[in-house]
């Protein structure tokens, strides 16, 4: 094989490689992700797939915050299942408790005897929470189902930012594709992310209310003064025009 002709080879499969990189999909801490766990090797050393329910396998660039933000807990309590501490490393590969472990009853409860039965009270489904604009401003972007995961909103640098709901942060940091970035945790099943400020006002574990601000306007890539804002249901994004008041 010729120099040059070696030379053509190697820059092609080096565009190739960056390539498969650059495709490959991106997952953020605070959205679990949906492809099937991968393979790995329990202590038999025998192949298993798939992650136990409550258990969630460490990737590469994980962090106990980031990890703990996905499922909406806290990093003091995800490191306390898991025999760790705040500074402990986690290593991918690694399997993580995300959830607390179940509650095990070790004395029998006698069983009272059978009197009248009761009449059960019919079930009363949870409110919904009702959210409040975090930035009043026009919509740039709206929500696309499988292209944009929330809305978003124009504004002014340094506008507050403010929470949509009372909750409780679980995120609090920077992230590549959403900048300074906020998640708040509502219920066990509503959360919500403010992503592109310019400055955060809060962090990883403070109690918020309705209303209070949280960050300040930044800038998009284009020097656009906006906030992307998200909503996730059940850890679905939705479209949070649904949620916010007309």
């Amino acid at each position: 094989m010729t120099v040059k002709r070696q030379y053509v080879v190697t820059q092609a499969l080096v565009s190739l490689a960056v390539a498969s990189m650059l495709g490959a999909c991106t997952t953020y801490p605070w959205e679990p992700t949906s492809s099937p766990a991968p393979t790995y090797r329990t202590s038999g050393g025998a192949a298993a797939t798939g992650v136990p329910a409550g258990f969630y396998r460490v990737n590469p660039g994980d962090t106990l915050q980031s990890i703990a933000g996905a499922y909406g807990q806290r990093a003091q309590d995800i490191a306390s299942w898991n025999g760790l501490t705040l500074s402990s490393p986690v290593a991918p590969g690694q399997l993580l408790r995300v959830g607390p472990p179940a509650y095990a009853q070790t004395t029998p409860v006698p069983t009272p005897a059978p009197t009248t039965t009761p009449v059960q009270p019919a079930p009363v489904a949870p409110a919904q929470v009702t959210l409040a604009w975090p930035l009043r401003g026009p919509i740039l972007k709206p929500f696309m189902p499988g292209k944009s995961k929330g809305i978003v909103i124009g504004g002014r640098p340094g506008d507050p930012v403010r929470a949509a709901a009372t909750g409780r942060v679980v995120y609090a940091g920077t992230l590549e594709a959403y900048g300074p970035l906020v998640i708040i945790k509502h219920d066990d099943t509503l959360i919500t992310a403010y992503g592109q400020n310019s400055r955060l006002l809060v962090q990883e574990g403070d109690a918020v209310t309705q209303g209070q601000p949280i960050g300040e306007v930044g800038v998009d890539n284009n020097g656009v003064p906006s906030i992307q804002f998200e909503v996730r249901k059940d850890g679905k994004p939705v479209d949070p025009l649904g949620w916010l008041p007309r």
